[in-house]
């Protein structure tokens, strides 16, 4: 065989002859003091032959077993190698790696035989194994009824998936983005259950939106419901991919615009407008019903209250004025002149008491004679518009 020639010289044993077999590589070469031989002909120790030129020797007779090889020197122990090498590259094949954000997916004849994690993983070599990796935590987006926007920075329609009908006959136009990822506790699921799995999560929410937009009047759906609409169209795609077990998660839905088609957009502004503005109206109207309601009502109770001390103060005038009646006239009934003098006099006194006074003397028949009358009282008493203040008591 070939390993029985060593650098081109004859080994004089020959093969089976004792340990000394040219068959044994580890063999050949000078012997050393200081240890065993190595393929490369030197010793455990110094003092051998050089290393390099045994090492080039040794690649000299791989070299030349090739050449054999492709010759047609097929020998049981080199098939057998080779054989083994194959295998072992075969079996190699089978690593392979998960990303953090993704999911293996393992298939044994393509069966599903289990999921991996992040990390190193091994399955059976094709064509016994396979796999698959799903982006699990990947958010997804679909938009329905639009395509992203034009150059002017509106939405780009498509008509056949945004206009719906409503629960009273009317069209809407509807445009809605749903975001969903693979539900990482079932990837198999996304992988083995559905085809075209894009396509399907977009029928199912037209087919939800479409349900809902019919069950609702197109005025609501304008106005209030938009915000219930959101999570209700999410509930219901969500139960029907459960129901075809397709492994997906809804995690949003999104109302990109609600509006009427586009030839009667006008005329539904202007009832939104309006509507709007009997809403404000109302709640001026509200807020001044408010602010005035009070006030009368507290200028009601302080009427009542300055009705109640009217009364109870001229109640008590009146009794006071009805006992000193009493007490008057139960005197008057002691001394009738001197009480009706007395009442005389002080009636006088209230009457000439408040204006001026001229005295004139009639006494032995005489003209009537002023008499002067000194001032006391000079406070000035207030003058009506444009004349002159005057003084009290003083002489005519």
């Amino acid at each position: 065989m070939p390993w029985s020639n060593q650098g081109g010289e004859q080994n004089p044993k020959q093969e089976g002859s004792g340990p000394e077999s040219p068959n044994d590589p580890w063999r050949s070469g000078p012997k050393s003091n200081f240890g065993p031989k190595t393929p490369w002909g030197g010793g455990g120790g110094g003092g051998g032959p050089n290393p390099n030129a045994d090492f080039e020797a040794w690649v000299q007779k791989a070299q030349e077993k090739l050449k054999n090889l492709t010759a047609g020197d097929f020998s049981p122990r080199s098939i057998l190698i080779l054989l083994a090498a194959l295998v072992l590259l075969w079996l190699a094949s089978g690593f392979y790696t998960v990303d953090p954000n993704q999911v293996g997916l393992n298939l044994v004849f393509g069966r599903y035989a289990g999921k991996t994690g992040p990390g190193l993983n091994y399955i059976w070599p094709e064509p016994i194994g396979s796999y698959i990796k799903l982006n699990v935590t990947d958010r997804n987006s679909i938009d329905i009824g639009a395509r992203g926007r034009t150059d002017s920075g509106t939405l780009a329609e498509v008509p056949e998936e945004s206009l719906m009908l409503t629960g009273d006959e009317n069209i809407a136009d509807v445009k809605f983005r749903v975001i969903w990822q693979i539900d990482p506790a079932h990837p198999e699921e996304f992988a083995f259950n559905i085809k075209n799995q894009s396509e399907t999560i977009k029928a199912v929410a037209e087919s939800a939106m479409r349900e809902l937009v019919g069950r609702t009047k197109i005025q609501p759906l304008l106005t209030t419901e938009r915000k219930t609409i959101e999570p209700a169209a999410q509930a219901a795609m969500q139960t029907i991919l459960d129901s075809y077990h397709a492994g997906v998660t809804i995690l949003q839905v999104q109302l990109l615009s609600v509006d009427p088609p586009p030839t009667v957009i006008a005329a539904f502004r202007d009832v939104t407008a309006a509507q709007q503005d009997r809403s404000r109206f109302v709640n001026e109207a509200q807020a001044q019903a408010n602010s005035i309601v009070p006030q009368a009502r507290g200028d009601a109770a302080r009427i009542l209250r300055d009705a109640e001390a009217y009364r109870t103060q001229t109640v008590a005038e009146a009794r006071g004025q009805t006992a000193r009646y009493t007490k008057v006239f139960d005197e008057y009934r002691k001394a009738p002149e001197v009480t009706r003098q007395r009442l005389y006099l002080e009636t006088m006194e209230r009457v000439l008491g408040a204006g001026d006074k001229i005295i004139l003397d009639r006494s032995a028949g005489a003209p009537p004679l002023i008499l002067p009358l000194t001032p006391f009282d000079l406070t000035p008493k207030p003058a009506a518009a444009g004349q002159p203040a005057t003084q009290t008591g003083g002489q005519p």
